[in-house]
């Protein structure tokens, strides 16, 4: 009975208390692809005159994200089972796209997997 009813304390905890994550299908953002180890410390540096160090933060694999119209940062994340459409969003760096997935919130972070990039 002990047992039992240590389980159900256990089990209780890791639902009530345990992380929440939210995530939604089928999504569709659009916005400037960004790097974000420049754009979260000056969000001037953005655009085609910041493409070239985007490309470079890309490249070293600094994390990218997307600034759409109304101010919002997803960060992009890849998709493991086909991390092709997430190669392709980062390699758009200083650009507009249209990015397809699921997003997803964690700790007050939402991000956007990627699962396919629209010009």
């Amino acid at each position: 009975m002990t047992k039992l009813i240590l389980t159900g304390m256990i089990l209780a905890t890791a639902v009530v208390g345990g992380p929440v994550v939210e995530a939604r299908a089928g999504d569709t953002i659009s916005g400037e692809v960004v790097d974000l180890a420049c754009y979260l410390h000056d969000p001037k540096m953005k655009g085609p005159s910041h493409r070239k160090c985007a490309e470079t933060c890309a490249k070293k694999g600094i994390p990218m994200g997307i600034l759409t119209d109304d101010g919002k940062v997803y960060l992009l994340l890849e998709d493991h089972d086909s991390p092709k459409p997430y190669a392709e969003a980062l390699s758009k760096a200083a650009q507009t796209i249209t990015v397809e997935g699921d997003k997803v919130t964690q700790g007050g972070l939402t991000g956007i997997v990627v699962e396919d990039v629209k010009q």
